[in-house]
């Protein structure tokens, strides 16, 4: 059986409230706002299971959602990636987390999967690659895509194949083919998640951006991917890019691609960017029995990531 999609009917979605003003500095108290938008607008839908470390971080988030949050030790907010896979709404799968290829390796994140596994009444199953939830996008019927700048990354998994990766995944996931694009966004710390370069809308067709203008930093990637997708024999539909954003002298990982499924709604990260009403109205077309809202997400960004990156779905049903 196949890990059932995104938009497949939800038990739950999990997140996490920003809980750490040693890593967030002056964005904690926007980044919150954020999330609690976010939160508030998913529950609309879908049970939405917050985490928050520590008692500070459980009343804010309690009062920012009003939703009863879960005290429980995180090194950061990313649950897509530091979080289980679930197969099912009792089912969840695992793999060797190194803090995005040692960059990041902080108390509390090796051994999330587990402790949120239980904390779902899922059981859990472990798996010898390292590998993050947003490094994959599934279609639900055993397609999946992925990047080689990720997977393949000598500070992930230094001297597997594409066969190695491919052989454990299918024995987790269910994944009965693999297509592997190239290089992910530019000033992505992830190193190329595909969760911000590409996803699947239904089964076989994938979303790709088309690049904003000559000085988008991720021209190459996005065509290079709409090229590998199209070869592959994927139905590629248009979406729109974010665009050059910089702060500081570097280059954001800005991406509508980070948006987020859930019973009937999908809700995109927006940048006060030129596309961002392009950006909404192309998920509505993708997603004609979804309510699509946009959502603001730059103080997220400033942390790394966006919507997808801080929320993991659990499944009503599954294999």
């Amino acid at each position: 059986m196949a890990l059932p999609p995104e938009w497949a009917p939800q038990r739950a979605i999990w997140t996490a409230f920003p809980s750490h003003p040693e890593l967030w500095g002056a964005d904690l108290a926007p980044a919150r706002a954020e999330v609690a938008e976010l939160v508030r607008t998913l529950r609309q839908t879908v049970r939405v299971e917050v985490l928050a470390h520590g008692a500070e971080a459980v009343a804010a988030a309690e009062a920012a959602t009003g939703v009863k949050a879960r005290n429980m030790a995180f090194g950061d907010i990313w649950l897509r990636d530091t979080g289980p896979v679930f197969l099912s709404s009792t089912r969840a799968a695992a793999f060797r987390f190194n803090g995005w290829g040692g960059k990041y390796t902080l108390p509390g994140d090796a051994d999330l999967a587990d402790r949120l596994a239980g904390a779902a009444e899922a059981g859990l199953s472990r798996y010898d690659l390292v590998c993050e939830g947003g490094a994959l996008d599934h279609d639900g019927r055993g397609l999946a895509v992925t990047t080689e700048q990720c997977l393949l990354n000598p500070n992930r998994n230094p001297g597997l194949a594409k066969a190695d990766v491919e052989r454990v995944l299918k024995i987790a996931l269910g994944i009965r083919r693999l297509v592997w694009l190239g290089e992910g966004l530019a000033g992505d710390h992830t190193d190329g998640h595909v969760d911000n370069l590409a996803r699947f809308a239904a089964p076989g067709t994938l979303l790709v951006p088309v690049p904003a203008g000559p000085d988008d930093p991720n021209r190459a990637a996005f065509e290079d991917a709409r090229r590998r997708a199209a070869a592959a024999g994927l139905l590629v539909l248009d979406m729109p890019s974010a665009g050059r954003l910089e702060a500081d002298g570097e280059i954001r990982p800005a991406s509508y691609m980070n948006f987020v499924i859930a019973n009937g709604q999908v809700v995109v990260p927006l940048y006060g960017a030129a596309n961002d009403g392009a950006a909404v109205r192309a998920l509505r077309r993708a997603f004609p029995g979804h309510r699509v809202t946009g959502l603001p997400a730059n103080h997220l960004l400033a942390g790394g990531g966006s919507f997808h990156c801080i929320t993991q779905q659990q499944p009503e049903h599954g294999p």
